[in-house]
C-alpha cells in the first residue's frame, strides 16, 4: 500500500549520523510504498526524489513546504471567492476569541482547506488587509476573550501573519489523486502532530484518507512550554495557544488511530479528548538497543547526572543530594553532563557546589561527546528531572547496564520500573538516601542494573515498533473499504465500495492495477450494481459511517456485501 509519511521540522533522512526514526519505520516496512510529506523551517532544495536507505539505487519523492519566512508566491483571489475566503477565515477567528463558538473551527477551517486546493490563493488572502481586519473585529467584538489582555494594532498584525504560517500546509501542492498527492495515498501517517496533522485532516475530508497520529512528545504541551518564552505579548500567545489546542482536538477526534511514545503522554491525549479505544501506546524504538553494555565500573564511587541545565532538570537538588552523600561516603564524586539550557544556570550550579563545599568533588563535564562513555563513566545514574517528559535519556542511561536513581515523574515509573529505585521530587534526602543504598550493595547494584538493561531491550527495539505499524496499517486497510467515486464531486457525498481490487493492496502488482485515478475499479473487477435511478456506472453509496465518521461497523460492510 501506498502511505504518506507528514512531518514537521527536518528531513527524516539527515544526513548527519544515522537515520532517524521515520527513515527506521521505511527500512523496516520494505513491502510498502512510502511518500514524505515534509514541513521545512525554511526554504530548502526543491521536491525531487531522494535516497531510500532500505532500497539502495531507488528513490523516493519527498515533497517539502516551507513553514516559516516568506509567503509563497500566488495570486489574490477575485472578489467572490475572496469573500467565500473571508467568511470561512471569520469562522475560524471567531472560534479562537469566542469561547462558545469554539465548533466552528472545524467548519472554517475545512472550508479553507477546499477553498485553497481550487486555486492555492490562501496564503495571499491571509496576508491581506481584509484578513487582518477581520482578525482585528472579531478579536474587539464584544464577548471575545481578552483574559490575556486588550489586543493591540501591533497584536493584530503578528497574530495575522502567524496563522497565515500556521495555516501554510493547507495551500501546498499536495491535494489530489495523481502522483504525489495525498488522494492517492491509502494511509496517511503524521509523525509529531501540530501543523503536520492539517494535510491529513484535509486528505481525510476531501478524499476519505484514513490518518495515523504519532506522536513522542507531546505538540500541544511543548507549545505550552515554549509560548512561555515566546516573544510575543500576552494576547498573540493565547491566540496561538488557543489555535493549537483546537488543532489538536480536531486532529484526535479525527484521527484513525492514535500512537503516543508512552503511557503518560497517552493520558494528556485522553484530557485534550482523544478515545481510549483508538489509542495504542507504541514505544519509540532506538537501535542502541544492541550496543553492549558498559564494562567495569569505575574504582572511585562516582555519580553520573546527564541533562540540561536548567531548572526543569533540577540539577540543584542533585548537589543538595550529593551533599548528603559526601557526609556519609566522602570519596564519592559526582559528575555532571549536560549543556546550559538557561542563561546563567552553569553558573548558578557553580555557586550552590560552592557554598556546599563540593567544588573539588564536582565535575561539570559539558555535553558529553558520547552517551555510552558517560554511563560507562558512573558507579550510578542519577536523574532528578521535576518531569520527565521523554523516555529517550532513561532508556538510554539503562541500555548501559548501570543501576538507575531516579525521581518518580512523568514516564520514569513506566520506563524505570521494579529495575531502579525511584524517589519523590524536590527531596534531597530521599535522593541521596537511594544513591547511598546503591553505592554501597554492588551485588544489588548489579542486579539492578542487568533487569534494566533487559527491560529496555525488550520496551524500546525497533522490531515491535516495525511489527505494530504494519498490523495498524493493514488494520486500517481493512476498515475503510470504501472510496468516493470520481464523479461524486466531493468526498463522502457518494462513494464506490470496495472500488479497488484485491491486486491494489499487493506489493509489486502491475501499474494498471496499482494506479488508479480516483479509485475506478480496473477492468473485470467487481463493483456494486448500480440502482435504476442512477446513472449507469454509478454504484451504490457505502454507509456514510464507513468513511465520514472514521468507523466502519460490521452491519454496514454486511449490508454493502448483500
Amino acid at each position: 500500500m501506498r502511505v504518506a509519511l507528514l512531518t514537521e521540522g527536518t528531513r527524516p533522512y539527515a544526513h548527519r549520523g544515522g537515520p532517524g526514526w521515520c527513515a527506521r519505520l521505511v527500512e523496516g516496512l520494505g513491502e510498502h510504498e512510502f511518500e514524505l510529506f515534509v514541513l521545512a523551517r525554511r526554504a530548502g532544495r526543491p521536491d525531487g526524489p531522494d535516497e531510500r536507505p532500505d532500497r539502495p539505487g531507488r528513490t523516493a519523492a519527498v515533497h517539502e513546504l516551507p513553514m516559516w519566512g516568506v509567503r509563497p508566491a500566488g495570486r489574490r483571489p477575485g472578489a467572490l471567492r475572496r469573500r467565500q475566503y473571508l467568511q470561512a477565515y471569520e469562522q475560524l477567528v471567531r472560534a479562537l476569541v469566542m469561547p462558545r463558538e469554539r465548533a466552528s473551527f472545524a467548519v472554517g477551517l475545512y472550508r479553507l482547506a477546499a477553498l485553497a486546493r481550487e486555486d492555492g490563493a490562501l496564503p495571499a488572502l491571509l496576508a491581506s488587509g481584509q484578513a487582518q481586519r477581520v482578525l482585528e473585529r472579531a478579536w474587539r467584538s464584544p464577548g471575545a476573550d481578552t483574559a490575556a489582555g486588550q489586543p493591540m494594532v501591533c497584536d493584530v498584525l503578528v497574530a495575522a501573519d502567524l496563522l497565515e504560517q500556521c495555516l501554510r500546509p493547507l495551500s501546498a501542492p499536495w491535494y489530489g489523486t495523481g502522483p504525489g498527492g495525498l488522494g492517492s495515498a491509502d494511509v496517511c501517517h503524521v509523525v509529531g502532530g501540530g501543523p503536520a496533522a492539517l494535510p491529513a485532516l484535509a486528505a481525510k475530508r476531501l478524499y476519505g484518507v484514513p490518518f495515523v497520529v504519532t506522536e513522542h512528545g507531546l505538540h500541544l504541551r511543548e507549545q505550552y512550554a515554549g509560548y512561555r518564552e515566546a516573544p510575543y505579548r500576552w494576547p498573540v500567545r493565547a491566540l496561538l495557544l488557543t489555535f493549537f489546542r483546537l488543532l489538536t482536538e480536531e486532529t484526535y477526534r479525527q484521527a484513525a488511530v492514535l500512537t503516543p511514545g508512552s503511557v503518560h503522554d497517552q493520558q494528556w491525549q485522553r484530557r485534550c479528548g482523544a478515545d481510549q479505544a483508538r489509542t495504542r501506546v507504541v514505544h519509540r524504538g532506538t537501535p542502541e538497543v544492541t550496543r553492549p553494555a558498559a564494562g567495569p565500573e569505575p574504582g572511585t564511587p562516582t555519580l553520573v547526572w546527564a541533562g540540561a541545565l536548567d531548572p526543569g532538570r533540577d540539577p540543584a537538588l542533585m548537589l543538595h543530594a550529593f551533599a548528603l552523600v559526601r557526609a556519609e561516603l566522602p570519596a564519592a564524586r559526582l559528575r555532571i553532563h549536560g549543556e546550559e539550557a538557561a542563561p546563567g544556570y552553569r553558573a548558578h550550579c557553580e555557586a550552590i557546589a560552592g557554598r556546599l563545599g563540593l567544588t573539588a568533588a564536582v565535575e561539570f563535564a559539558g555535553r558529553p561527546a558520547d552517551l555510552a562513555a558517560a554511563w560507562e563513566g558512573g558507579t550510578v545514574l542519577v536523574f532528578s528531572a521535576l518531569a520527565q517528559r521523554g523516555p529517550g535519556l532513561l532508556a538510554d542511561a539503562m541500555l548501559s547496564g548501570r543501576a538507575v536513581v531516579s525521581t518518580d515523574t512523568g514516564v520514569a515509573r513506566e520506563v524505570v520500573g521494579p529495575t531502579g529505585l525511584l524517589v519523590p521530587p524536590r527531596d534531597p534526602r530521599a535522593l541521596a538516601g537511594a544513591c547511598l543504598a546503591l553505592l554501597g550493595d554492588e551485588e544489588r547494584r548489579a542486579r539492578l542494573g542487568l533487569a534494566g538493561r533487559l527491560r529496555a531491550q525488550e520496551r524500546f527495539a525497533v522490531e515491535p515498533v516495525v511489527t505494530a505499524f504494519r498490523d495498524i496499517y493493514l488494520e486500517l486497510v481493512s476498515h475503510w473499504p470504501a472510496f468516493p467515486a470520481p464523479d461524486s464531486g466531493s468526498a463522502g457525498e457518494r462513494l464506490r465500495p470496495f472500488a479497488r481490487p484485491a491486486e491494489y493492496w499487493m506489493a509489486g502488482a502491475p501499474a494498471a492495477d496499482r494506479g488508479i485515478p480516483g479509485g475506478v475499479p480496473v477492468t473485470g473487477a467487481p463493483s456494486a450494481p448500480a440502482p435504476a435511478d442512477e446513472p449507469a456506472g454509478a454504484a451504490e453509496p457505502a454507509p456514510r459511517a464507513s468513511a465520514v465518521d472514521g468507523r466502519s461497523t460490521p452491519e454496514a460492510l454486511a449490508e454493502v456485501v448483500r
